[in-house]
């Protein structure tokens, strides 16, 4: 598969919706994750990420205006032990709590499909993160309707052991905009993660649609360590 650059993929797509990266810095001593989410509505547009604990979550921006919490509302990063879940809803709780009872990340998931909001029927993305002993690995899922029907769920999961430096996948809910939404398709996206945590972070967030990105999140962890960096950006301040 051919490397693409991070940049490019993001300019070219007005509406790739949410969105998860996972990979290592080029001098192999960093693991990187970021998520970021992108809105259409009001309701979707109205959100910020706020830090909770060792992971994030998504909040109203203006509590008055917020018209449906159930699919808009949740913690997209948790930390379990050696593991970093990132995830677009509240599958990583289901993922968290399954794997705090010796579940895999893939078994984890199989109480879960993709979100219930036909005719789009958006995808669930997720990712795991495992460092340990000053080994990484991770993987990467999309539970996702078969071509639009929703009495048929399509599961996939990718993982990576040992992955290269400099490199990482990208994965997203929308393969572009829409009417429907058209699901992500095919395994997730080779791509380069260049430079340090303030200057990948500005990459993406520059690099999303001025009018449709909401939030971003960007962590960079020592995988010798465990020690980690984050960063939050919000487009309501």
């Amino acid at each position: 598969m051919e490397i693409v650059s991070m940049e490019q993929e993001l300019k070219s797509n007005a509406y790739p919706g949410r969105g998860i990266v996972i990979g290592k810095t080029g001098d192999g001593k960093k693991a990187v994750t970021a998520y970021f989410i992108m809105g259409r509505s009001e309701n979707s547009r109205n959100r910020v990420f706020v830090e909770d604990g060792e992971g994030i979550r998504t909040q109203a921006f203006d509590p008055a205006k917020l018209t449906d919490p159930s699919l808009i509302i949740y913690a997209p990063v948790r930390v379990l032990g050696n593991k970093t879940i990132v995830t677009n809803g509240d599958q990583t709780d289901t993922i968290y709590e399954g794997m705090d009872r010796q579940l895999t990340f893939e078994q984890s998931l199989r109480s879960r499909e993709f979100e219930p909001d036909g005719p789009n029927y958006t995808p669930r993305i997720s990712g795991i993160l495992h460092i340990e002993n000053g080994r990484y690995n991770y993987a990467m899922s999309i539970l996702k309707s078969n071509n639009g029907d929703p009495n048929s769920c399509c599961r996939f999961t990718y993982a990576y052991e040992n992955p290269a430096n400099g490199e990482g996948r990208f994965i997203h809910t929308y393969m572009h905009d829409g009417n429907p939404l058209p699901s992500f398709e095919g395994e997730p996206k080779r791509v380069e993660i260049a430079g340090d945590i303030d200057s990948f972070t500005a990459l993406l967030w520059e690099s999303l649609n001025e009018e449709n990105k909401v939030s971003l999140f960007v962590r960079y962890i020592d995988i010798e360590t465990g020690a980690y960096e984050t960063r939050i950006v919000n487009k309501n301040q």
